[in-house]
């Protein structure tokens, strides 16, 4: 028998509001916790099954809701760090770890004794004395049982049981299989003039990349700190044609390839919707989206397209006729547009992005979020050096409202590592809600791969990168605002293509004068950033938004082609996407590109048939944040209103209902066509 006296994950020492003992976890307990969790959750499940009194909400639903507590945080800590801080050995614990969740959780949600239960208190939700959140946990806890299979016979149900187990190996290969594949590849330059046009910021980081590899030289890679300034300004075209080769065939063959593995997890998903009753993974996702069905997505997307297709053809067409003309170019490839794009936006608004990298340092830049969290929502963020971290370049704060009271922990993970995935994201190392027979603060994490420091510069960020801790900060503000009674309604467990609503409306504050100033200050001189070049930025909000939204679009008709549909009938990627998004096409084909080997968000996390949340939620935001501008960016009622309708309310209510609360009315779709300037 395993002594998990000294297993940190089990036995957690006490710290400070509840922190995670990083410092003490190895990889040898994880396993053994997370085995020792589904123990104490059998035995949960068992005290309810046996219960002798009649089915209540409190001993048959509160009960459920609470019963995998102790499997929760072993595997939220594994499954984060797997993200973020791992290596072979540790990812490889998933093909352990995964089927053995997948498995207690099939037998939750199929065990006829426990449907029964859950089944007799639905029926009386009419009667019972419930206040809106509880009858939402009745109806969502009920619905999630139908969900995954409780109505099937038990052939059905094995069936449903080994497709969950094999699907759930799968994700974690596919995406260790594409930070495999970024990691390995590297562009050694010798020659310091291949690399004219690069910004001193990124030149100075590819030398370092070069010296911690123990060469000479410089080193780019598709890392994004380093693959978008080569792209958008070396001069060298057969750089940037190797580096967006190189970006665009990712785990497109060869020794990293997910060509097989995306397949057969595209198949087990259609498989598992039918058993189920619904004709694609499409409908079986979307019936608890705010969408509701495959039919209103498509609509959704080709009316946006219809609307920027024609827009991002002029501009294409605008661009390649600027590139002809200042350096004779005829033949316009996808490596030439980010180049010939920075260009032109020179030439039409007198500015460059490196010019505002110096406004950027990211210690100012992340003062600047909590200075803004503080005067909508009066929060305060409080460094802590004393907790415990998973690696050195974290930190951590102690979040408070203006009463002092504890909001919860916001761990900041900013910079990339061979170790970290690509993209940024955030994540919860423990949710708001009952947990205990306690209400318990969120423990939240912002993970990012921005621009590092080197020996010559500070962390000095582009604009983009900028909006990308604004964006993963609105997420983080979701969760930690929550408050919720049970942690599976809490903030930010709503409808995925409502969950990008509080994280791309904060996008807004990154480019207003008014939040700007607090935060954006030289960081040499201590100059605030200049009003006239933000004005100059502002005025060219709308540029190719055009072609940004074909771009975004294609992933979106990639995912739906994939879900919306029996993949089992897709036997060439390259034909399927080329069929699927080739009237988007405004550039030529690159022979070897796949889209949907190197699709994370789809294969290896949780937007299968919801990409197109990120369009959906742009029209929430754009017509939310017209309220903002209306009564001021900081205006506290109307940041009040959202905070305790949008925020604060997790899945408690339909996110229409919380929507209309706070602006009291539906969205207006025209709002974000307006914005992008496509009307």
């Amino acid at each position: 028998m395993t002594d998990l006296s000294n297993n940190p994950l089990v036995n957690t020492p006490k710290l400070p509001f509840g922190a995670i003992p990083f410092n003490l976890i190895k990889l040898e307990h994880y396993l053994p916790a997370i085995e020792d969790g589904i123990k104490k959750t059998k035995v949960n499940i068992e005290k309810i099954k046996n219960c002798p009194d009649l089915p209540s909400f409190e001993n048959t639903i509160v009960a459920l809701e609470t019963a995998q507590n102790s499997i929760e945080k072993p595997t939220k800590i594994y499954f984060n760090l797997m993200s973020c801080e791992s290596n072979d050995e540790f990812k490889s614990l998933a093909q352990k770890i995964s089927p053995m969740l997948a498995q207690i959780s099939s037998e939750i949600t199929m065990d006829p004794i426990l449907f029964k239960r859950v089944k007799t208190v639905y029926s009386n939700i009419e009667t019972l004395k419930l206040n809106s959140e509880e009858r939402r946990l009745l109806e969502t806890t009920y619905k999630s049982y139908v969900r995954n299979g409780a109505l099937l016979d038990d052939k059905m149900k094995k069936e449903l049981q080994e497709i969950d187990v094999k699907a759930s190996k799968l994700g974690p290969v596919f995406g260790q299989n594409l930070l495999n594949e970024t990691n390995a590849f590297e562009l050694h330059i010798t020659e310091e003039n291949d690399l004219d046009g690069l910004p001193e910021v990124a030149k100075s980081a590819a030398r370092e990349t070069a010296k911690k590899k123990g060469k000479e030289g410089w080193i780019l890679s598709l890392q994004m700190p380093s693959y978008l300034p080569a792209v958008k300004y070396l001069k060298k075209r057969s750089l940037r044609k190797v580096l967006v080769d190189a970006m665009g065939a990712r785990s497109f063959g060869g020794k990293f390839d997910n060509s097989e593995i995306l397949k057969t997890i595209a198949v087990l998903r259609y498989k598992r919707a039918k058993i189920l009753g619904y004709n694609t993974h499409a409908d079986f996702i979307l019936e608890e989206r705010m969408a509701k069905n495959p039919n209103t997505v498509s609509e959704f997307l080709e009316n946006l397209l219809k609307m920027a297709l024609p827009v991002a053809k002029k501009e294409i067409n605008d661009l390649k006729e600027f590139a002809f003309k200042i350096d004779n170019l005829k033949d316009f490839y996808s490596w030439d547009s980010a180049y010939y794009s920075e260009k032109l936006k020179k030439k039409l608004f007198n500015y460059e992005s490196e010019e505002l990298r110096p406004y950027f340092k990211i210690e100012n830049v992340v003062n600047g979020i909590f200075q803004i969290a503080n005067k909508l929502y009066d929060l305060t963020f409080e460094e802590i050096d004393n907790l415990p971290v998973y690696q050195k370049d974290v930190k951590v704060y102690k979040v408070t409202d203006k009463h002092n009271e504890f909001i919860g922990l916001l761990y900041m993970d900013l910079f990339p590592r061979e170790t970290k995935r690509g993209g940024a994201w955030m994540t919860t190392f423990r949710g708001q809600g009952l947990e205990n027979d306690e209400i318990v603060r969120p423990h939240v994490s912002v993970v990012a791969n921005l621009t590092k420091p080197t020996d010559n510069h500070p962390a000095l960020l582009d604009l983009n990168e900028v909006t990308t801790i604004f964006h993963e900060f609105g997420h983080a503000l979701h969760a930690l605002l929550s408050d919720c009674q049970f942690q599976s309604l809490a903030s930010p467990n709503v409808y995925w293509d409502f969950v990008e609503l509080p994280s791309q409306i904060m996008e807004n504050w990154a480019t207003e004068y008014e939040a700007l100033i607090l935060f954006a200050n030289h960081y040499q001189t201590g100059e605030v950033i200049p009003k006239e070049l933000i004005a100059k930025v502002k005025k060219s909000e709308t540029f190719h938004k055009g072609m940004q939204n074909i771009g975004q679009l294609s992933y979106a008709f990639i995912d739906m082609g994939w879900h919306a549909i029996d993949p089992t009938q897709i036997k060439d990627i390259k034909k399927f996407e080329d069929d699927t998004i080739g009237r988007l096409r405004l550039l030529p084909q690159i022979e070897k590109k796949s889209i949907s080997c190197a699709f994370s968000h789809i294969f290896a996390g949780g937007y299968a048939a919801g990409y197109y949340s990120y369009k959906w939620a742009e029209v929430l935001d754009a017509d939310a944040f017209d309220e903002f501008k209306i009564n001021g960016i900081f205006n506290k009622e109307t940041a009040t209103s959202f905070k305790e309708n949008i925020l604060s309310k997790g899945n408690s209510a339909h996110p229409m209902e919380l929507y209309k609360k706070f602006k009291g009315k539906e969205p207006d779709p025209n709002a974000l066509f307006k914005r992008d300037g496509l009307i």
